[in-house]
């Protein structure tokens, strides 16, 4: 439904104050600058951060390092006084707090108490979840915590289909977790969180995309949205790329082999306007940095500030500048690229 939208959006504009604002048009400018200039300029701090409340998963999902458990970086829970010091420096600049990386957030016991803080702070909250952990009290805990925005994945209609991406997961226990939370938000009278069906489409489940919108609708969520799939090995071909072009980010060659279907520039606006922090307080250029083999810097050691306008992040951002191909994190990476297929219920 469009009002689910219009909510959404009203939602977000009601954290947009003068800092923020005036932080993003720097940003911006800076990011436009340097693609004029052919070298790095930043000015400003960033909009979006994605923060890792956990490594953990109860899930084994074949193409993400939290289900395969093949991190090499040290695995553990994102700490609520690490994570207060955190926001406590960029609230005023932040708009965007996602509260994921790698892992499941609800895991950690203190996620919805960050939650909480960070709404506190006026920020528009984002968490995406596996959906094994919303039981009504969760559920209850969640919109009582101010989440503006609640992805759930939902990768099949029918368990055998759901379960071929998702292993070990049980699609009903991911439903009956959306059915608590919608009635969570009607029993307290809430307008968020904005629930989100997340459809990773596969070739296993491409044919079920039309059965997901109707689940949606009769569960009464908010919106689904279909997205593209990142896998390791695509060049020549693999069992989860969509046989629907539409729906993959990789296209077949006359050959038989496969390349990311998206032109590699080299600028990327993610190094302008947002970054990644894991749980112990790395900072790393963007999600696909998953293993976080690009340190650039360590809040553990130093202010954000001073990471963000160090040596390492300009350094980083001149290496892109002169070709994202010769960088390993950007070679399957999809900015350019569609990504998400959208539709509100």
């Amino acid at each position: 439904m469009l009002n689910n939208k219009f909510n959404d959006a009203l939602c977000l504009l009601s954290k947009i104050r003068l800092p923020r604002f005036w932080n993003a048009i720097k940003l911006t400018a800076s990011f436009y600058l340097t693609r004029w200039l052919g070298k790095p300029v930043q000015w400003g701090l960033p909009v979006t951060i994605s923060i890792e409340p956990t490594t953990a998963c109860n899930l084994r999902c074949p193409e993400c390092p939290s289900g395969l458990r093949a991190f090499t970086r040290p695995t553990g829970n994102l700490k609520a006084d690490f994570f207060r010091q955190v926001i406590d420096e960029l609230h005023r600049k932040l708009l965007f707090l996602i509260f994921y990386f790698q892992g499941e957030p609800y895991i950690n016991p203190g996620f919805l108490e960050m939650v909480r803080y960070a709404h506190d702070k006026g920020l528009y909250t984002i968490t995406s979840t596996n959906g094994h952990f919303l039981s009504r009290e969760n559920a209850r805990k969640t919109v009582e915590s101010g989440l503006s925005r609640l992805i759930i994945s939902v990768d099949g209609t029918t368990q055998d289909v759901y379960e071929q991406y998702r292993r070990e997961g049980k699609l009903e226990v991911v439903l009956q977790g959306a059915r608590n939370l919608v009635e969570a938000k009607r029993q307290l009278k809430s307008r968020t969180p904005h629930i989100i069906f997340q459809f990773l489409v596969v070739r296993p489940n491409e044919h079920q995309i039309p059965e997901i919108y109707r689940l949606a609708r009769e569960i009464g969520v908010d919106e689904v949205k279909l997205k593209t799939a990142q896998v390791y090995d695509y060049q020549n071909g693999n069992p989860l790329i969509p046989l629907n072009e539409t729906y993959a980010r990789y296209q077949r060659q006359a050959d038989g082999t496969y390349r990311v279907k998206n032109r590699l520039l080299n600028y990327c606006w993610k190094l302008w306007h947002s970054c990644v922090i894991t749980w112990d307080g790395l900072v790393v250029p963007c999600c696909f940095d998953k293993d976080a083999t690009h340190r650039l810097g360590d809040l553990k050691q130093q202010r954000f500030s001073e990471l963000w306008f160090g040596a390492p992040y300009k350094t980083f951002r001149q290496q892109l500048l002169q070709g994202r191909s010769q960088i390993d994190i950007c070679t399957n990476c999809t900015e350019g690229c569609r990504v998400w297929v959208r539709r509100y219920l």
